[in-house]
């Protein structure tokens, strides 16, 4: 998947299609039999206060959970070498939830006139079970009158494909907490989005074919293009190239790769009538694609690639600057026949290409990521596969300066959540710097968000639907868990502005 600062989501959990595998087979599990944190805001307080030192946290069930959560707190980021810094304490340190009545527990940060002021993360995590969900409070300690703004942190403008309900949702997180913009329904089911390089546009794949929403100051959407549809194609994976001037998509079940001209300044048709360039894939099974993201006229190691399960990743020269787009092709062949490429990125300066495999590996953890060059004449391996820490590679996320990226698994051999996976990048190959555990065993798909503060990713089976991490040297820290809807809502795609 790629994913970079300009373009974030290019995947949807659409249906089950003959020849796709059992990879895209959405789970049984539902975020339903879970449950979500949430805070009631960041605090600022001089150092001693015993008043305004309190932040409620509200745990809140799924449709069908009940049970007892049981809560802890933890300072996870202070000044360095402070004195006395804050602690935390929380009252009660155990909920009994049934229905889908939410309950809440009072945090209490603690600190001495002497504690050294600055900012201090506290994290809140609820336990039921083999279920984990956190949220981060930002304690400002100050002797002003100045408000937490570092840490906890809040992100740009996001969308997340609710694929059960039929919507697509804006949201962002503002000081540490989630708040929905607003939420649109397609005309049909949604299958993909995509968010055009330029922030003025985001595209949305439907069974009815490609439609177009303006993106407002805000972020909040609005159905434009006269609420008609751009192209005719039901896309199960699509992307805007960088000038803005191609929408470029596949659709399962059909060989074949299509782009359309767009507009720059109307995100519709270039011309009236426009009509839809092609080229052949060996595959009629395309699930994913990626863009160089440096595309250009005079750009002669630009190609679009696609991973196609059981046919490999199929390379396309592009140039946007032709009529057709469209140049030459070559394959990037499996690294076990038995196995799938399941998703691909582009490193964000187009150095590096990106291919998550599934069946890559003899070992318990089969799933393989595949690095490669990116040069004029194609592309060149470097060591590779490196384990994906899964089995099953669904989403790749290159971060925006390029320095690590992240690998998420679908699943994992031995448990019953997938993961998150890290490298640091270097010319010589990739370093593991480790994993944190993701939701339930559906679909995950990532994004950065353009403030670079969060790494994103939404869950399809939920539990939850979605979780935020910070990213500090490639490790990622879960500082935010939510709903993005009245649940189940299927989250199965997300999208981040530019």
């Amino acid at each position: 998947m790629n994913i970079g600062r300009w373009a974030r989501l290019l995947l949807a959990a659409a249906p089950l299609l003959a020849g796709c595998g059992d990879f895209w087979q959405a789970p049984s599990g539902s975020s339903s039999t879970s449950f979500s944190l949430a805070n009631s805001g960041n605090l600022a307080l001089a150092p001693g206060a015993t008043s305004g030192n309190t932040a409620t946290i509200t745990v809140t069930p799924g449709s069908s959970f009940s049970g007892t959560v049981a809560l802890t707190c933890a300072v996870t980021t202070s000044i360095s070498s402070a004195v006395s810094p804050a602690t935390c304490s929380l009252s009660p340190t155990s909920l009994t939830l049934s229905a889908s009545t939410a309950q809440s527990s009072t945090l209490t940060a603690t600190t001495t006139s002497t504690t050294t002021t600055g900012a201090y993360n506290i994290a809140v995590t609820g336990t039921s079970g083999s279920v984990a969900q956190s949220t981060t409070v930002c304690v400002e300690v100050t002797s002003g009158s100045a408000t937490c703004t570092s840490n906890a942190g809040s992100s740009g403008v996001f969308y997340v494909l609710n694929q059960t309900t039929d919507q697509i949702v804006a949201l962002k997180i503002a000081s540490g907490q989630l708040t929905t913009i607003g939420a649109v329904t397609p005309p049909s089911s949604p299958l993909a989005i995509a968010v055009a390089p330029n922030d003025k546009f985001l595209y949305v794949s439907t069974g009815l074919g490609i439609y177009l929403y303006n993106i407002g100051s805000t972020g909040a959407l609005t159905l434009g293009n006269s609420s008609q549809a751009v192209s005719s194609e039901p896309a199960y994976t699509m992307q805007v190239d960088a000038t803005n001037g191609w929408l470029v998509d596949a659709v399962s079940g059909v060989a074949q790769l299509n782009a359309v001209a767009i507009s720059s300044s109307t995100g519709g048709l270039a011309a009236a009538g426009e009509s839809e360039q092609h080229v052949a894939l060996p595959s009629a099974t395309p699930i994913q694609l990626a863009i160089s993201p440096t595309d250009s006229s005079t750009c002669a190691d630009c190609y679009v690639f696609v991973a196609m399960g059981s046919g490999g990743t199929e390379i396309v020269n592009f140039n946007p600057g032709n009529a057709n787009p469209f140049g030459g092709t070559g394959n990037i062949a499996l690294t076990n026949s038995s196995g799938g490429a399941n998703t691909v990125a582009v490193d964000p300066t187009n150095r590096l290409l990106y291919v998550g495999e599934s069946a890559a590996l003899s070992a318990t953890q089969s799933g393989g990521l595949r690095a490669f060059t990116i040069a004029s004449g194609g592309v060149t391996p470097i060591a590779s596969p490196y384990p994906s820490q899964g089995t099953g590679p669904s989403s790749i996320l290159p971060s925006a300066d390029g320095k690590y990226v992240y690998v998420a698994n679908q699943s994992v051999s031995g448990s019953a959540y997938g993961n998150i996976a890290s490298y640091s990048v270097a010319t010589s190959g990739l370093t593991s710097v480790g994993s944190v555990a993701a939701g339930a065993t559906g679909l995950i798909g990532l994004a950065e968000d353009s403030t670079s503060t969060f790494l994103l990713a939404v869950d399809f089976a939920g539990s939850p639907d979605l979780e935020a991490y910070t990213m500090s040297a490639g490790t990622l820290t879960s500082v935010l868990t939510s709903t993005t809807g009245t649940d189940p809502v299927g989250a199965a795609a997300i999208a981040a502005a530019p």
